[in-house]
């Protein structure tokens, strides 16, 4: 008997006992959608698993996120930061008074975006249960790259675009304006670990990670 004959046969014998017909036990299985908490309950959430990935949350009004953004840069002394075309004019606008910006097409190579101390961008949709924000890459996220190179990623996120769980995402990303857009799911910043358990940080991405989400207030 062969390899694939012996794990058939095992598997026959595993599931001999089982008789109900396999298309009635499809009409059964779960969804994977949960019954939402509520916004509230899900905004804490999803503060709440960033935050365990070791990325900073701040929660602002949506009138303040310009100069929240301005903050976080003047604060860490970064001198120059990239943005995404399409990034919203009032934050460009603030961004610019504490520090350098860089213009997505200024920035056309891997090395030129490496000069440049952070990136600020919007995203698409934002996870609860598992703390993870997805960037779309459109025209206030800009191309991939941009968010990768740069040590520091400052992604704004509006409290609406948070749903409860992945099921719920990927019906709201499956849809206009999202639908066939490259996607790029980030959970916390860049890290990894050698066979002694040794963090690092910032190897495949940026270091530093800074969500900011918008009309929530704390």
């Amino acid at each position: 008997m062969s390899a694939r004959d012996e794990i058939l046969a095992r598997v026959r014998a595993a599931t001999a006992d089982v008789t109900t017909p396999v298309g009635a036990r499809a009409n059964n299985r779960p969804t994977g959608h949960e019954v939402s908490p509520g916004r509230t309950r899900t905004l804490d959430l999803f503060a709440e698993n960033v935050a365990d990935y070791r990325a900073e949350v701040l929660r602002v009004p949506a009138g303040e996120v310009a100069a929240t953004v301005a903050e976080v840069l003047r604060a860490r002394g970064l001198g120059s930061v990239v943005v995404p075309t399409g990034l919203d004019t009032g934050w460009r606008t603030a961004l610019a008074e504490v520090s350098t910006v860089v213009t997505e097409g200024e920035a056309g190579s891997a090395a030129e975006l490496d000069r440049v101390d952070a990136v600020v961008t919007a995203c698409a949709v934002g996870i609860a249960r598992t703390g993870t924000i997805v960037l779309d890459h459109g025209p206030d996220q800009g191309r991939r790259e941009l968010s990768l190179v740069p040590d520091t990623h400052v992604c704004v996120i509006r409290a609406d675009q948070v749903v409860h769980d992945v099921p719920e995402a990927l019906t709201r990303l499956g849809a206009p304006p999202h639908r066939g857009r490259p996607l790029t799911w980030v959970s916390g910043p860049s890290a990894t670990s050698d066979i002694e358990l040794e963090r690092v940080e910032g190897v495949h991405g940026p270091r530093t990670l800074v969500v900011v989400i918008a009309g929530a207030i704390p």
